[in-house]
């Protein structure tokens, strides 16, 4: 049990949970881009897509896990966030002499943390919980999430928004990835050029994805 409280107390397990935390949902943030595209084959097929994801009973069971996934990651970010600053006092000379490779991605962490996480509450109330319209696909009456999503993108400065928003997500994202294997050791001179490479083409896919989507549907109104 020592051993156990110990590593969960300690700053290695936190930023190692944190990692896992944080590839679950790196995952799913991937496949969230992946559904969504199927707006570019027309408002049936995002309809009916939505409509499986939502009427599935464990839909319930996996927006739990992410859910907690979230608060977890998002705690334990402010926890190493806190440590980090009671353990260098005078961290503003450390960070100027100390040249450890720092990135504008890694220093901005928190910054674009803080975005994603204000995103994350608008996009709920906005989509999620935003305008309920309802249209017939085969017989089967489903939500028309695909004319909320039209709607709200009708407006530039939502689009402007969420371009933002979705940059500050692949910034983070991506240097979140490369982190998360070093949180577990993985940093060798073999595998480190591959995962940066992979963890910035991620960062792009994400943050160009998303926002292609948004001004797609800006122009169809």
């Amino acid at each position: 049990m020592t051993k156990s409280h110990n590593y969960f107390t300690s700053s290695i397990g936190k930023k190692q949970i944190m990692a896992l935390t944080g590839f679950g949902l790196v995952g799913f943030t991937m496949a969230h881009l992946l559904g969504n595209l199927l707006i570019f084959l027309g408002a049936d097929a995002f309809n009916m897509y939505a409509y499986t994801l939502t009427s599935n009973p464990l839909i319930y069971v996996a927006e739990a896990g992410l859910v907690a996934m979230f608060v977890l990651h998002l705690v334990l970010a402010v926890f190493l966030k806190i440590e980090n600053s009671s353990a260098r006092p005078q961290a503003y000379y450390v960070k100027k002499k100390t040249g450890r490779g720092e990135t504008f991605a890694s220093v901005t962490m928190p910054y674009t943390g803080l975005v994603i996480l204000v995103f994350i509450v608008l996009h709920l109330m906005n989509f999620k919980y935003g305008t309920h319209y309802t249209t017939m696909i085969d017989g089967l009456e489903v939500r028309d999430i695909f004319r909320t999503v039209v709607e709200y993108f009708a407006n530039p400065l939502y689009v402007a928004w969420y371009v933002f928003a979705m940059i500050a997500l692949g910034i983070h994202t991506s240097h979140g990835f490369q982190s998360m294997f070093q949180s577990w050791g993985v940093n060798h001179p073999k595998y480190t050029p591959t995962i940066h490479f992979v963890s910035l083409a991620y960062g792009l896919t994400v943050a160009s994805g998303f926002s292609i989507l948004a001004i797609y549907c800006h122009l169809l109104n």
